[in-house]
């Protein structure tokens, strides 16, 4: 089982910029592909980037290439998200996960952390 959690979250003003982080344990990390979903308020969850455990595969949301940049660690178990040029659009609980499904294995969520953007 893999156990993750955010951190790194907080209020920041347009135009701004903020690393959120995820701090990954359990498991074998290389079977997952390593990935930040945002779930706005009265909204459903997004993707938001993908990074395989690798590093040679990266996807973006449209709405964030060219701003965000996702990110890992190996040795520290540590992926991180960096946010910037941000918008108040991009106001949501951020999520890690950790996607094992390409090998039969379960997704794995973190609680969330709260970015908001004011203008």
């Amino acid at each position: 089982q893999v156990q993750l959690v955010e951190s790194g979250g907080g209020s920041v003003q347009t135009g701004d910029s903020l690393r959120i982080s995820c701090t990954a344990s359990g498991g074998i990390l290389s079977d997952y592909t390593m990935g930040w979903f945002r779930q706005a308020q009265g909204q459903e969850r997004k993707f938001v980037a993908a990074m395989s455990w690798s590093g040679s595969n990266t996807n973006y949301a449209s709405s964030v290439a060219g701003r965000f940049t996702i990110s890992r660690e190996n040795a520290k178990k540590m992926v991180y998200l960096q946010m910037n040029s941000l918008r108040p659009e991009d106001t949501a609980v951020y999520y890690c996960s950790a996607d094992g499904s390409s090998k039969k294995l379960s997704i794995y969520w973190g609680q969330g952390t709260q970015v908001t953007v004011s203008s």
